[in-house]
């Protein structure tokens, strides 16, 4: 394994071999989006997020991290932890763009290139004759110089380790900021268990507090004592599928190839309310535009989806989820909005519902969709979903929007311009 003084010589006559592939992952990325239409507020502790009583944090400054505050932590924590933190609501439409950006740079070194959100990916730099820490100090000076954010590269001959490489080039958060951190981390080919050895448990993927404390009953703690545990043993611990999968990681071994292919499994957009909402006509509203955005996003991609999920969390945090697959693949946002209710008239509401949530799964290709009955007479839900495709295209995506009559559930359909009555 190496680190910043193996970097230095990459390129350079460095005798090791190398793993090809690369784990790329932003610094804290929705904050440091934020940050460069935002300079006056470097150096302070900020988090982008829901700043209310039911916000969580989505991404926290290295000022921030240094208080305790981190991802998925409810805001109330956060402010308790780092009274000065401050809140900034999150713009997924202008982090998607600069991800858009970024993932151009990464298909610019290789065409391989799989990515796993907005601000990570795995890179196969096989195919290049630059060395993979060299390729991996490049791409950090493009998207420094090109987007002005940090990223941390892990190189190593699998995923698995490149990912923790990059966890491991990452600077440490301290009140003034980021401090350290070599940028890019390489785990050298012939050194995975050395590497791996006196790592803890918790580092392999799928390890979390379940797993960790059944692993913990039977004595081990470190991905070694993991790697040379019984595998019969093991799989009557954590069960057969699990237990493989941790023994083999525990061994450095991870079959699993770069996938280049970036059409999603699934789409869905959710919100979480600051009170509790009691009724189905409140959470229809919500619905219709959840909808909108999720119907949007698919026609953008030029997908549509054969099973449409709705997702409800209680305000004992408990959640359920209702499906249905509907005669043919949706991407309108009527139509989507119309099936995601009539799911929700199963639930009862009146305990109180702290989020809601709409998804599309079972995605293809819009070029297969056939024509089903809503797509006869004139005007169709097609034509209005093109409708509002083309003004959006032209005013942007603000420029119109669902209406209180559809979004009140009166089975109608307006769509409003903004200020309109």
């Amino acid at each position: 394994m190496t680190g910043s003084g193996d970097a230095s010589r990459a390129g350079q006559g460095h005798h090791r071999r190398s793993g090809s592939i690369l784990h790329v992952d932003m610094d804290a990325f929705f904050v440091s989006v934020e940050l460069l239409r935002h300079p006056e507020l470097r150096g302070l502790p900020v988090a982008v997020g829901g700043s209310g009583r039911r916000g969580v944090v989505a991404s926290a400054s290295y000022e921030a991290r240094a208080y305790g505050v981190k991802s998925a932590m409810p805001a109330v924590q956060a402010r308790r932890q780092c009274p000065d933190l401050v809140f900034l609501p999150g713009d997924h439409a202008l982090y998607l763009e600069v991800s858009e950006r970024i993932m151009s740079i990464l298909r610019s070194f290789t065409p391989l290139v799989e990515p796993l959100s907005v601000d990570e990916a795995f890179l196969d730099v096989s195919g290049s004759r630059h060395h993979p820490v060299e390729i991996g100090h490049r791409i950090r000076r493009r998207v420094r110089e090109e987007e002005g954010i940090g990223c941390a590269v892990g190189v190593a001959s699998i995923k698995f380790l490149a990912k923790l490489g990059s966890k491991l080039a990452k600077p440490e958060p301290t009140p003034s900021g980021p401090a350290g951190g070599i940028g890019v981390y390489e785990v050298g080919v012939g050194q995975e268990r050395a590497f791996l050895s006196p790592r803890p448990v918790s580092d392999i993927w799928g390890v979390g507090p379940a797993t960790l404390a059944s692993l913990t009953r039977i004595g081990i703690t470190t991905i070694g004592e993991l790697a040379e545990f019984s595998i019969e043993r093991l799989v009557e611990v954590v069960g057969k599928a699990q237990g493989r999968h941790l023994h083999n990681l525990a061994n450095a071994v991870d079959p699993r190839p770069v996938n280049p292919s970036t059409e999603p499994k699934s789409m869905s957009r959710e919100e979480t309310f600051p009170r509790d909402l009691h009724t189905h006509e409140a959470i229809g509203a919500v619905v219709v535009g959840l909808s909108d955005s999720v119907a949007s996003r698919l026609r953008a991609a030029g997908l549509a989806g054969r099973k449409i999920t709705v997702k409800v969390r209680f305000g004992d945090f408990r959640t359920i989820t209702r499906s249905c697959t509907p005669a043919g693949p949706v991407d309108s946002g009527v139509v989507l909005a119309r099936e995601a209710k009539r799911l929700l008239d199963s639930v009862d509401v009146a305990s109180g519902v702290r989020l809601i949530g709409v998804g599309v799964s079972e995605l293809e290709g819009t070029g297969r969709h056939q024509l089903s009955l809503d797509d006869i007479g004139s005007p169709s839900w097609r034509d209005v979903d093109r409708a509002i495709d083309l003004i959006r295209d032209r005013f942007g995506d603000g420029a119109i929007h669902p209406g209180a009559k559809q979004a009140a559930g009166s089975g109608t359909n307006r769509w409003l311009k903004p200020g309109s009555p």
